[in-house]
């Protein structure tokens, strides 16, 4: 046999070693990342099922629109009972999630309370305008995004406001209430964090953004509307921690469905422009020491995502502000603990010119 007809045979054993090689690596992988996830409930494909098969219910019932923030479209819905109003609270939703996200058992109890309430999809998701263009080196900031809200104020005519922030939103509404402290009458700040990067804490757990990203591999890569509702359970419930609370599976179908058919569904480019965007803000510890309206911090002791001790570093530093330390509460609105959280930011909004704030909020 010629030299040059061993080494080619060679080289061929070579390579199908290489590729049943790389087969066992590929398949070991999809098999991990697979089998990788949260136990739901034994239900949970059978509801979504149900719910694919089933009429979608009307998620958007307030007066919506368009506020411009810049080139930059803001879609909004304003919510309210009737004309006479105590006041206005807009909500500012978390990384990545759009105005749906707010649960209406959340929205309601506020509905019944006599508030208007505004909601809006952060740009990157909703309705909002998707930044194409967006480029890693000249980033939008956290005040750009708190700017967005602005907007949605200025196009209600909206002139002062109570805002609620979770997670990503409660940067925001931190952001809010430094920047247009004439705009912010108080301010609760859930689940959050004045500098999420900060050294001498505890930062947000690699561990969890990994089994997120293995969550959007294993349900992402064939994307079908079972699976991306999967996804957004699956998500929701690694975000709950070790808190025995529970999820509405019907109702996070019916919103995550609802995205998809009737609104853009879901932008993949999000998550990163929003993490720049908290990244190039920086610290906010010295201007939060200078606010002066009723502040309320609340958070879950079980939050898996953002340590409760960034919470317990916020109030700290902003004067005269209350904190509520939730046991047994992840990073999540809970329907179990909604009625603890809603009281507690209502009976901060009643301190708006009481003595203690009175100089301060006009």
């Amino acid at each position: 046999m010629a030299l040059e007809d061993r080494q080619l045979i060679r080289m061929k054993k070579v390579l199908i070693i290489i590729g049943t090689g790389l087969a066992v690596i590929i398949s070991g992988l999809f098999v991990y990342i697979y089998s990788s996830g949260p136990e739901l409930p034994a239900d949970t494909d059978k509801i979504i099922d149900m719910t694919i098969r089933s009429a979608l219910p009307e998620l958007i019932r307030g007066e919506t629109g368009i506020a411009k923030n810049g080139n930059v479209n803001i879609w909004y819905e304003s919510i309210s009972h009737n004309d006479s109003v105590k006041g206005t609270i807009i909500l500012v939703m978390g990384i990545a999630n759009d105005a749906l996200a707010w649960p209406e058992y959340f929205i309601k109890p506020l509905l019944d309370s006599g508030f208007q309430v505004i909601r809006y999809d952060h740009r990157g998701t909703g309705i909002s305008d998707w930044i194409e263009r967006w480029d890693s080196n000249n980033p939008y900031s956290l005040g750009d995004m708190a700017n967005d809200a602005i907007a949605v104020l200025n196009k209600l005519k909206i002139e002062k406001v109570h805002v609620i922030g979770v997670s990503l939103g409660g940067m925001i509404a931190q952001t809010m209430a430094i920047n247009h402290p004439e705009r912010i009458m108080s301010l609760a700040s859930l689940m959050s964090s004045g500098y999420i990067e900060d050294p001498n804490l505890e930062g947000i757990s690699t561990d969890l953004v990994w089994e997120l990203i293995k969550l959007h591999l294993k349900y992402g890569l064939i994307k079908t509307e079972h699976n991306t509702i999967k996804m957004h359970i699956s998500a929701r419930q690694l975000l709950m921690g070790s808190s025995q609370t529970s999820l509405d599976l019907k109702k996070i179908s019916a919103q995550v469905l609802y995205n998809i058919r009737k609104r853009r569904g879901y932008n993949a480019k999000a998550s990163e422009q929003h993490i720049a965007a908290t990244s190039l803000s920086g610290s906010r510890y010295s201007s939060l020491k200078q606010l002066h309206i009723p502040t309320i911090i609340i958070h879950g002791k079980s939050d898996p995502f953002i340590p409760f001790k960034h919470g317990i570093k916020c109030a700290q530093l902003i004067p005269n502000s209350d904190i509520h330390l939730i046991e047994g509460m992840g990073h999540d609105i809970p329907k179990e603990f909604a009625s603890l959280i809603l009281k507690a930011i209502i009976e901060n909004i009643k301190k708006v010119n009481t003595p203690a704030f009175s100089n301060f909020t006009g």
